[in-house]
């Protein structure tokens, strides 16, 4: 799909560009004709530290900023570091926006999860939802820090008259996700193991849980696409879901990927551990009214295609 010249002129800020769903957005930016882009490396500029922010920001002077930072992981990452998580988010996020509009940044696009949604929302989960109730506790302080930025976002708006919107992609997938077994999401894990299984030729597989769970998917090329769609054609308060509008079983989906793998082996369930939260799929209708956005990627196709990349980087 080809954009207007929107970006061709713009400098613009992609905090985690460097990161899974922030290298899929500089390199869309670049399709789009954006020669300035400019993607701050944890290394040299701590999100956390307000000086680095006043720094990268009088550096660049960008038009627009996008905040895809995140220090982000599974359930076990989650269980195991939820100080963290909460307050590396946090801080991050508000003290970026702050000084985004001192510095008068034109727009701020903040990034923020599904898991803000409460624990027990309807199926789909609508924007006006997210109130509604406390997130799943094996990610609440996750959800809780990202979801500041949309009371920030408001907040801004109202006094300061600040441009910052709020986008809630759901589970993103696809080429140079994080395949660490330790702290990846089902989807890496799930082709992991059982590209592991079929190459050592074991016999069975071991998931968390007992497969019950829905989740829905979005392929980080399109999530990718969605926000720069926002970035260009959306100004609102309101918090906007990317994703399909589609969810699948964790147990289908693991039937899938072994499929699609080739592993004929056995899928065993470990129900000593946690499910997360029960069911997972957003109400996706605000994203195209308001700027126009739908997935290209069918499911399997993308499967398909993070497979064949994973296999192509361990060969």
């Amino acid at each position: 799909m080809m954009m207007s010249r929107f970006w061709k002129d713009k400098t613009v800020i992609v905090t985690g560009g460097a990161g899974f769903l922030g290298s899929h957005v500089v390199e869309q930016l670049q399709k789009y004709g954006c020669t300035d882009v400019v993607v701050p490396r944890s290394k040299g500029c701590d999100l956390r530290d307000r000086d680095a922010i006043i720094s990268l920001i009088k550096r660049s002077h960008p038009h627009l900023i996008i905040h895809l930072a995140a220090v982000v992981g599974g359930i076990g990452a989650n269980r195991a570091n939820p100080g963290k998580f909460f307050y590396d988010n946090a801080m991050m996020g508000i003290q970026l926006m702050e000084y985004a509009r001192q510095l008068n940044v034109q727009k701020f696009i903040a990034i923020g999860t599904v898991c803000a949604y409460p624990k027990f929302t309807p199926v789909p989960f609508r924007e006006e939802d997210l109130w509604n109730g406390y997130p799943e506790e094996t990610n609440a302080p996750y959800g809780l820090a990202k979801k500041m930025m949309l009371v920030q976002a408001r907040a801004y708006r109202e006094q300061y008259g600040f441009n910052a919107i709020y986008l809630l992609p759901v589970n993103l997938y696809g080429p140079r996700d994080n395949f660490d077994l330790e702290t990846s999401h089902v989807i890496p894990a799930l082709i992991r193991k059982c590209v592991e299984a079929k190459t050592k030729g074991n016999k069975e597989i071991l998931l968390w849980g007992d497969g019950s769970p829905t989740r829905e998917f979005l392929y980080v090329e399109d999530a990718a696409e969605a926000i720069l769609m926002a970035g260009e054609k959306y100004d609102g308060p309101e918090p906007v879901n990317l994703g399909t509008g589609e969810e699948i079983k964790i147990s289908e989906l693991a039937k899938m990927i072994s499929e699609s793998v080739g592993f004929s082996g056995k899928i065993v369930w470990d129900r000593s551990k946690p499910n997360g939260q029960p069911r997972r799929c957003l109400d996706v209708t605000q994203a195209e009214k308001l700027f126009g956005f739908r997935a290209r990627h069918s499911f399997i196709d993308g499967i398909r295609k993070t497979i064949k990349w994973f296999e192509s980087e361990n060969h």
